[in-house]
């Protein structure tokens, strides 16, 4: 569905409560979220609180009796955001390939305060990680680059120590991985490459930076491919990175014309959203898959968002 299309499917908070419950229970047989009984009773209620719906599900389970309703447990229960907001702040997101800073979420959706649309813009952004990573085969390019630094008055060497180094890794034709590390020294490229490829991977392209070829040494030796940019060469017959600083340039510009700055405590959400929108890019359900993960996560908590 395109921004349009879900503009008009999801105009009313009704109608996003009952495609959550549509989400969570596919079957039509709601569930209780504490026990997992069934046969749950609708009861209505008088509310003059825009912040309390009109009905609720209480468990048939006389040991149970739990009260509960579609969002419960998901990462839309107990929000103070209608959940019309949710929904089209889902869809801008998706949609904005450069991604889209708090700020702007705050004037398109009519947001209250930038503080709420920073929540909001992070706890989504915390449920577009992937938990499991499958390794990368086939043709993987790996780089690495450096995000942030500007320290104005201060000179370079100072700007470079403030910089936080991403490792990607982009499989042609497949997914990719973007990762905050510490620096760009051997054993931790090493860590990360042994963590990101499988065993049997075809071929690795990087750059000519001398960590590679110590850090894939000697289980991806035979397979080590590199371009040297140095004096000019960004392809050699299908040896390149090109593919990979594609999905660094989309980042940068998106720190550039969006987000401005990026915190390092904040930096692995800002990755894990290019990610997931880099490796959904071609898919026609996209929003409704997205939703439908955000029914299965618990909320980020302000509290962890902000704590040292």
């Amino acid at each position: 569905m395109n921004i349009r299309e879900i503009f008009i499917k999801f105009s009313t908070d009704e109608q996003c409560l009952e495609y959550i419950e549509k989400m969570r229970w596919p079957d039509g047989v709601v569930r209780c979220t504490v026990c997992g009984a069934t046969g749950a009773k609708r009861v209505e209620r008088k509310t003059d609180s825009k912040n309390k719906r009109g009905w609720f599900y209480l468990c048939a389970e006389p040991t149970c009796r739990n009260q509960f309703s579609p969002t419960s447990g998901t990462l839309f229960h107990d929000t103070h955001l209608p959940l019309i907001t949710w929904f089209h702040a889902i869809a801008l997101m998706l949609n904005a390939k450069k991604g889209i800073s708090a700020k702007q979420l705050q004037r398109d959706l009519g947001i209250g305060g930038y503080k709420t649309a920073w929540y909001l813009n992070h706890r989504i952004r915390e449920a577009m990680k992937d938990g499991f990573l499958e390794p990368l085969g086939g043709i993987v390019e790996i780089d690495e680059t450096y995000v942030g630094g500007k320290v104005h008055g201060k000179g370079q060497v100072v700007a470079k120590k403030q910089k936080k180094v991403v490792m990607g890794a982009v499989q042609r034709g497949g997914k990719l991985r973007l990762q905050h590390i510490p620096d760009a020294k051997i054993d931790t490229i090493s860590g990360f490459v042994r963590a990101t490829l499988s065993p049997d991977v075809e071929r690795i392209m990087t750059d000519q930076h001398g960590a590679y070829r110590t850090a894939l040494a000697p289980d991806f030796s035979d397979r080590h491919e590199r371009v040297n940019h140095i004096i000019g060469e960004y392809a050699r017959g299908d040896v390149t990175t090109n593919s990979i600083e594609s999905a660094f340039s989309l980042l940068k510009r998106g720190v550039i014309g969006q987000f401005h700055k990026l915190s390092g405590k904040h930096l692995h959400r800002y990755l894990a959203e290019f990610e997931y929108r880099f490796n959904n890019r071609k898919e026609d359900d996209v929003f409704i898959a997205t939703v439908k993960r955000l029914c299965g996560v618990k909320p980020l908590q302000f509290t962890e968002l902000t704590s040292d």
